[in-house]
């Protein structure tokens, strides 16, 4: 993202709702998996009990309307006997429940869709839920005061996901920490496109309807899936590598938008150099006009926009793809690893384009004479302090500024190194705070980082200059 600016169900009402599940077939042996994956911002986000391994999210939408229609098939596997499990869905009316094909009982409390399968499912045993449903997609106002969610445009859509705004459009198990694949097929009317993550593998049009087949062979989470529906003016080229590129701008930002967008191979290349090598099958851009959206948001593969994209907001989402998208936090209490690295990458380019310095940049943050003055200093960027602030300044500013301390430490062969090695060692995966500072301190045993930790990190203080 690049942005300036908790009640769980008890242990009992989930005891009494598998006892009243169980009833009618002579007992269970699982139990019910979590509702909740008890993230220290977002304790309802996500479930247990089950990890993901596949979305295939068949999608209708009629803007005139505002009416989605949705098949998703959940391909996952039990990490535990289970006699129930949870999926994520806001709103939304479902029709329809199967477990293995076979008709589930299945119930709505708040966010949670608590399915019971016909039959118990196995630890280790892989299984598919297919979940029919429809209606009025709505927007999800986060704890900062942010719009995801399905949003409407003039003439269609966006859904954004960061932090919790994807279960406003499909059912899933809603949080960073468990990514899986997606094919998705998007029918809308046929003067408009559907876009979404990954590679376009067809593209149909029938009964005066096109439908968009998308699909993403790397694992994502599902904050950075995305659909967008509009008249959009779309860009297709090749990097030299052969990259496939996609753009979509709504036509009325696509002058604007021109003369950045065509960096976009630049800075592609660019980030590979100072990142390792793209870690997915393709890259581009969505670029719209979205109503009470002031944020840019790094959905995988192709970044959103929600008007004309500056360069330094195009560095920064094009950043996210390996830190954030390929190498995902394991909590949002971990969102600086995400924002830190991106900020951190704004500051590389301009380094490297006739800009500032990094190291000016640093004393500039450190002084308060950056974009976000002194709020930086409001709270640690490993430990904010709520829910609300987790794409505050902190997070972004100091956290940059944490691995700017690293670089001066380390030096920046070793600092290269660090940043080049993350990348590669969690790619497609997920990581913790703790996870990149055993990381740091192993690739570089014999510096003492005690004090970046203790106070760029995790200090309440202003620390002072080395």
């Amino acid at each position: 993202m690049y942005t300036r600016a908790r009640a769980t169900r008890s242990a009992a009402a989930l005891a009494l709702f598998a006892v009243a599940l169980s009833g009618c077939d002579g007992g269970v042996r699982g139990t019910p998996g979590g509702a909740g994956l008890r993230d220290p911002y977002f304790p309802k986000a996500g479930n247990g009990g089950y990890d993901v391994a596949h979305y295939d999210l068949t999608l209708g939408y009629e803007p005139a309307g505002r009416r989605l229609t949705g098949t998703a098939v959940i391909t996952a596997r039990a990490t535990q006997d289970l006699s129930a499990f949870d999926l994520d869905l806001q709103g939304l009316d479902v029709r329809e429940v199967t477990v293995e094909g076979k008709t589930a009982r299945y119930h709505r409390a708040g966010q949670e869709l608590t399915v019971r399968p016909r039959e118990e499912l196995s630890e280790g045993e892989t299984f598919t839920t297919t979940v029919r449903y429809s209606g009025t997609p709505e927007a999800v106002t986060d704890p900062g005061g942010s719009k995801e969610g399905w949003l409407r445009t003039g003439d269609g859509a966006v859904a954004l996901g960061q932090p919790v705004g994807s279960m406003a459009w499909f059912p899933g198990n809603d949080h960073p920490l468990d990514k899986a694949t997606y094919d998705v097929s998007v029918t809308v009317p046929e003067k408009l496109t559907a876009v979404s993550n990954g590679v376009l593998r067809s593209e149909t049009r029938a009964g005066g309807r096109r439908t968009f087949h998308w699909h993403t062979a790397e694992p994502m989470a599902t904050y950075l899936a995305t659909v967008a529906v509009g008249a959009f003016e779309v860009r297709r080229s090749r990097l030299k590598d052969g990259l496939p590129v996609y753009v979509a701008v709504d036509p009325a930002l696509a002058e604007e938008s021109e003369p950045v967008l065509a960096k976009l191979p630049e800075i592609m290349e660019w980030a590979e150099t100072n990142f390792g090598p793209y870690p997915f099958s393709s890259t581009g851009a969505i670029v719209a006009r979205i109503p009470g959206v002031d944020y840019a948001l790094e959905t995988q593969e192709r970044p959103t926009f929600p008007g004309e994209p500056d360069t330094t907001t195009l560095v920064h989402e094009i950043a996210h793809q390996w830190y954030g998208d390929s190498v995902t936090p394991k909590s949002w209490r971990d969102m600086w690893l995400n924002e830190s690295f991106a900020t951190y990458a704004e500051w590389l380019w301009a380094e490297d384009y006739g800009g500032r310095s990094a190291e000016e940049t640093f004393k500039n943050v450190y002084a308060g004479k950056g974009d976000n003055g002194t709020d930086v200093w409001a709270f640690p960027p490993g430990r904010p302090t709520s829910a609300a602030v987790i794409s505050d300044a902190p997070v972004y500013d100091r956290g940059a500024m944490v691995l700017h301390r690293i670089r001066q430490t380390v030096g920046d062969d070793a600092f290269y190194d660090i940043v080049q090695g993350w990348a590669a060692a969690h790619r497609h995966g997920n990581a913790s705070t703790a996870d990149f500072t055993a990381y740091v301190e192993k690739k570089a045993p014999d510096e003492d980082f005690t004090e970046i930790w203790k106070d760029w990190l995790y200090g309440e203080e202003k620390p002072p200059l080395p």
